[in-house]
């Protein structure tokens, strides 16, 4: 991370200007849609109101839900802060790790199973595959006066959500001692984790181990990106000036099918889609979102090839991305063709309606430039959650103080939004204590998830318990 003294000043430029020069393309950058006057003319303006007829990938315009939260799960006391993230659900269960366990849901509340673990959970993807499988990284042993912390991030686990199982759980080992990783994800069927000793892979099916990193390896795997595709970021070389490609592998033999230069200076690039391939950058970011641009790659080919570069404007729209992790960018939707952003909050600019709001921009992948644009409504912010089984953007707008939140599902040709759940005012406060503009949200079979990735020691009794998870949708 650069620092604040002259010298990270001129590192940041050196990154800006080596980044700016090696990412040009004939097309030129990607348009910014401005937020006032007449510029970004090429972004078609989408109103609030709902479009008619046909509108997508998917079939017709849906009807909107009246929801309201069906269920919740108060956070539990604990003595000191445990790292809970993860967060799924599949067409029978919803389920979300807890303290030093993983508990399922029914779709309307419930508890339907437990699984205990013999650690936190270090890093889950919330994207489960479509038979219900999921994947966590789990310590080595819970926290004891010897290790407050707990032991290493070794222990890879899989789960099956519906039957409430563990699958497997395996570790790595070099030498005589199991590999510290990550991040961990699933991606064509196989499992991958990764981190600064390299990445190992095992077969979801029976945990069969694909590979593992030897120690005399000079590249290292640092993370995986997962989906349909199984895409690494492979560092070569010296850990401070590395050599970083990214590789789509064929995920049951880890053979390279298509590699990709990264420009020398940005160091941790994030894997934002594999399908198609869409690599987050930060060259010289200074907004803390972790992307300063977005790379859309071509893997078609042994080598590959820059379709498009998207900037986010050094603030001007506000994905976000971790700071080192591979996996993980959030505030974001990625169809096939387009990726939406947000756009930074603005006064509205309406006397009638006044406060701050934001729009949700479309770029086109294969060009780079904006092609339309969603408008919000002040006083509530517009969130991506992703995209739907059928191929939409799916955009959360944020609760108020007093007005429940809605799930919008954005049309790709007019941009405009169809509302699929509409809370009640009464879910207000509960979706703004979950918010995912901080927190975990995830979209799936008619239900708004909101949870939260840590469990937090309550300063005073008398303070209200925060949920861990609520879910809203329909009766």
């Amino acid at each position: 991370m650069p620092n604040g003294d002259n010298g990270g000043a001129k590192k940041r430029m050196a990154v800006i200007v080596s980044a700016a020069v090696a990412l040009a393309l004939v097309i030129g950058g990607g348009a910014w849609y401005a937020l006032s006057g007449d510029d970004g003319k090429d972004a078609k303006a989408g109103g609030s109101s709902q479009s008619k007829g046909d509108n997508g990938p998917g079939g017709p315009k849906p009807r909107t839900v009246d929801g309201k939260m069906l269920f919740s799960v108060p956070s539990p006391d604990v003595p000191d802060m445990v790292q809970a993230a993860g967060m799924w659900a599949t067409d029978q269960v919803v389920a979300k790790t807890d303290v030093y366990k993983v508990t399922g849901y029914g779709l309307s509340g419930g508890k339907k199973w437990e699984i205990p673990l013999d650690g936190y959970v270090c890093w889950a993807n919330s994207q489960a595959t479509a038979d219900g499988k999921a994947v966590i990284l789990v310590s080595d042993g819970k926290p004891t006066t010897e290790k407050p912390y707990g032991g290493p991030c070794t222990h890879v686990v899989a789960l099956d959500l519906n039957k409430g199982a563990k699958l497997w759980e395996k570790t790595s080992k070099q030498g005589d001692k199991d590999i510290t990783f990550e991040e961990v994800t699933i991606g064509g069927g196989t499992v991958a984790a990764g981190g600064l000793r390299g990445g190992a892979a095992w077969s979801l099916d029976d945990g069969k181990e694909l590979w593992k990193p030897k120690a005399e390896d000079d590249c290292k795997d640092a993370g995986y990106g997962g989906g349909n595709k199984l895409v690494a970021v492979r560092r070569c070389g010296d850990y401070q000036r590395p050599t970083i490609t990214i590789q789509t592998l064929d995920p049951k033999s880890g053979a390279i099918k298509s590699k990709f230069k990264v420009p020398a200076g940005i160091d941790y690039p994030h894997i934002a889609s594999t399908d198609p391939l869409v690599v987050a950058v930060s060259a010289g970011d200074s907004t803390g979102n972790g992307a300063s641009d977005f790379m859309v790659i071509d893997d078609s080919g042994q080598d590959g090839t820059l379709r498009s570069k998207i900037s986010t404007g050094n603030g001007q729209y506000e994905p976000k991305c971790p700071t080192t992790e591979v996996e993980g960018c959030k505030k974001i939707s990625i169809t096939k063709d387009t990726l939406y952003m947000p756009t930074k909050e603005h006064a509205s600019g309406d006397s009638d309606k006044p406060g701050r709001v934001n729009e949700v921009v479309a770029f086109d992948l294969a060009s780079g430039q904006t092609k339309g644009k969603t408008d919000g409504v002040p006083g509530a912010g517009l969130i991506p959650l992703g995209v739907d089984k059928d191929g939409y953007a799916i955009v959360y707008q944020s609760a108020t103080y007093n007005q429940g939140g809605q799930v919008w599902r954005i049309d790709p040709k007019t941009y405009k939004p169809d509302i699929l759940l509409k809370n009640s005012d009464a879910s207000a406060k509960q979706e703004n204590d979950l918010s995912p503009d901080y927190k975990l949200g995830l979209w799936s079979n008619g239900r708004l998830l909101l949870g939260s990735d840590y469990v937090h020691k309550r300063s005073t009794v008398a303070l209200d318990r925060e949920n861990l998870l609520a879910v809203f949708g329909g009766n």
